[in-house]
């Protein structure tokens, strides 16, 4: 499986938006990381998003980019910022059949995930940056089964969606 982690973009702060939707800064780096990541030929069999407002429209955006139908995005909150990372390879093991897989999450949910599926036993600290995405391989989802593929960070993601 092909797992693909990234942070929801850059929220409203929350007087002017009590969901903390995303910001209009935060919604053009989404869609600019989605341009890049369909530009690097990725398609995605599932969507897993929190069920906050700026996640579900972080998955929302990268769907829309990608091609993935919207109405087929998971929401749970096996992927909410203080879940677990066990929670979280569980929901994915839940989706049969999927290989390839986004989630679109908190911190610090995502960067122990991403840690989980590295080591076994110890913790690796993993920088995440809003709208920044990663790509871990497994063969199975169980600590330390991952290969850290690529992390790209959102700057990095504009410039292949600008080439």
């Amino acid at each position: 499986m092909e797992i693909y982690l990234m942070q929801h973009g850059l929220a409203m702060p929350k007087d002017q938006d009590p969901e903390e939707g995303l910001s209009h800064d935060g919604e053009a780096r989404i869609h600019a990381s989605g341009e890049a990541l369909k530009k690097m030929g990725i398609s995605f069999d599932a969507i897993l998003s929190s069920p906050k407002k700026r996640s579900k429209q972080t998955a929302a955006i990268m769907a829309q980019e990608t091609g993935f139908p919207t109405e087929k995005i998971v929401e749970t909150k096996r992927v909410k910022a203080m879940t677990p990372p066990e929670e979280t390879l569980q929901a994915l093991s839940e989706l049969s059949g999927a290989r390839c897989v986004l989630v679109a999450g908190h911190l610090p949910s995502v960067a122990e995930v991403a840690s989980l599926l590295l080591t076994q036993g110890s913790k690796v600290a993993v920088q995440f940056e809003m709208g920044g995405c990663c790509r871990i391989d497994v063969s199975e989802l169980c600590a330390g089964a991952g290969c850290l593929r690529w992390f790209l960070l959102p700057n990095q993601l504009k410039l292949v969606a600008a080439s």
